[in-house]
């Protein structure tokens, strides 16, 4: 059982955590005063409640990815509405390959490994970010991710005085659902504005 100290500190991240993708979804509409930034604050919020849930269980339940692929296709739409069947047309092969790019990662690393790298969490995750972003930004997000999850891992070793290990085990979706926010953010900003 954890200790009152650390169960006050999680309830504390949790709700600095809840604040921040609050104001995420806040600046999504603030960013961009239409349709596109109503879905975006959806994103946000979305996007947070898979980091959430991921930091504590290490699994990105398929009713948030699914909701946040729903949400990418009526922003797909949204991007322009005349032609909302190509625009949709492009974010499905946009997911179909990133999420296809990380399924492969997944089996190769399994297959080297003999154990499992990343979850099909991941894998939707992935193919949710493909859904939502253009292709920079399907890399910046990814990026930010990877760069966010190995500083993480690298400061919670060395504040704990603790060697770094190939096995070691981290969320991804925690690092990847965020990122793909400020991904659509970033898009939208430079994109649209």
């Amino acid at each position: 059982m954890a200790s009152p100290r650390a169960v006050r500190r999680a309830r504390i991240a949790r709700a600095a955590f809840g604040g921040a993708t609050l104001a995420a979804a806040i600046a999504s509409i603030a960013i961009s005063p239409d349709v596109r930034g109503l879905l975006g604050a959806a994103l946000a919020l979305v996007m947070g409640a898979i980091a959430l849930y991921d930091a504590r269980h290490f699994v990105i339940p398929n009713a948030l990815n699914a909701a946040a692929f729903v949400l990418a296709l009526a922003h797909a739409a949204a991007l322009d509405p005349g032609m909302a069947a190509p625009q949709i047309g492009i974010a499905l092969m946009r997911a179909l390959a990133t999420g296809g790019f990380f399924l492969a990662i997944k089996l190769g690393y399994r297959r080297l490994r003999g154990r499992e790298g990343i979850g099909m969490g991941d894998v939707k995750l992935a193919a949710v970010a493909g859904a939502w972003l253009d292709w920079f930004a399907i890399l910046l997000a990814v990026e930010l991710a990877v760069l966010a999850a190995l500083g993480a891992l690298l400061l919670r070793n060395f504040a704990r005085k603790r060697p770094l290990r190939a096995a070691a085990a981290l969320p991804l979706g925690l690092y990847l659902a965020p990122a793909i926010w400020v991904a659509w953010l970033v898009q939208t900003m430079w994109v649209w504005m």
